[in-house]
């Protein structure tokens, strides 16, 4: 065998960097475009980030390949991230929201509890750093609503500034959407 001398002894070849968030894929579908002479396929994907200290996002994106669906997921998600204020390991008080068809209710739990939660619920929890926590799933199975039911809910734990800057930005896309059914 031979003996590894000098300056690689011992070291890696290469450093791993450690991405800033976490990400979990959710979902991924394979989208159909009827095109003049044929079929041409995408896919979509959704994917959830987070730090685990407060901070998580939901992001889709599309791609002709599903590696670039990821990455645009990815930075969609950075871009709609939200802050949350908790003490401890739960949620403060039980909120009930809907979005769409997907109906989320999360309660507080007891330390030690753990996440009982299903699929999306469990992920997004996960990556925000809550680890005690029950909720239910009522209505949808779509994993991206239930997801996003879930960021909307735990919206009303943000922090104030962040959730101040929520409130501006739901108001200007109701503003749009009037200004748009006007046209």
């Amino acid at each position: 065998m031979l003996k590894q001398e000098g300056p690689r002894k011992n070291k890696p070849r290469f450093k791993k960097e450690k991405p800033e968030y976490d990400q979990k894929v959710i979902d991924i579908a394979r989208v159909t475009r009827v095109v003049k002479g044929g079929k041409r396929f995408s896919f979509r994907t959704a994917v959830v980030i987070g730090n685990k200290k407060g901070k998580v996002g939901v992001g889709v994106a599309k791609g002709p390949d599903m590696r670039i669906a990821t990455e645009k997921a990815y930075a969609n998600a950075k871009k709609n991230m939200i802050i949350i204020n908790f003490k401890g390991n739960t949620i403060p008080y039980s909120v009930y929201q809907k979005l769409g068809s997907a109906k989320v209710l999360l309660k507080p739990a007891a330390k030690g509890h753990g996440i009982v939660a299903g699929g999306a619920v469990r992920i997004v929890m996960n990556f925000a750093g809550i680890s005690d926590v029950s909720s239910k799933m009522l209505g949808s199975k779509n994993k991206l609503n239930n997801a996003r039911a879930t960021i909307k809910a735990l919206k009303q734990f943000a922090a104030k500034k962040t959730r101040e800057r929520i409130l501006e930005e739901e108001k200007e896309k109701n503003i749009k959407k009037v200004k748009e059914k006007k046209k």
